[in-house]
Formats: structure tokens, C-alpha cells, sequence
């Protein structure tokens, strides 16, 4: 599981994720969304809960 901030809103599994706020997901989705760029990849004390 990886930590991402959200660049862009997206509806994931029934769920908006707004941009700009910090979700956790699977690896394989992350690395996606990343190489997209969608979403970054957060380090636990970059979160901003």
C-alpha cells in the first residue's frame, strides 16, 4: 500500500478522491496514477492529513 496526493479529482472504487488530499491504495495503482499524473507519491511525513 502507497500513500498518494491527489493532482486531479477522480472517482476510485465507488469513492471521489478530491485533489490535493492524501489517500492510501495499492502499489500497482499508485505507480499507474503516478506515471499519469494523476497523483504523487507521498512519503509518510510529507502527508498532510
Amino acid at each position: 500500500m502507497k500513500k498518494v496526493m491527489m493532482l486531479v479529482q477522480s472517482a476510485y472504487n465507488g469513492e471521489i478522491f478530491r485533489e490535493g488530499k492524501v489517500y492510501v491504495i495499492q502499489d500497482e495503482t499508485a505507480a499507474r496514477w503516478h506515471a499519469s499524473g494523476i497523483a504523487k507519491i507521498v512519503e509518510d511525513q510529507d502527508t498532510q492529513d
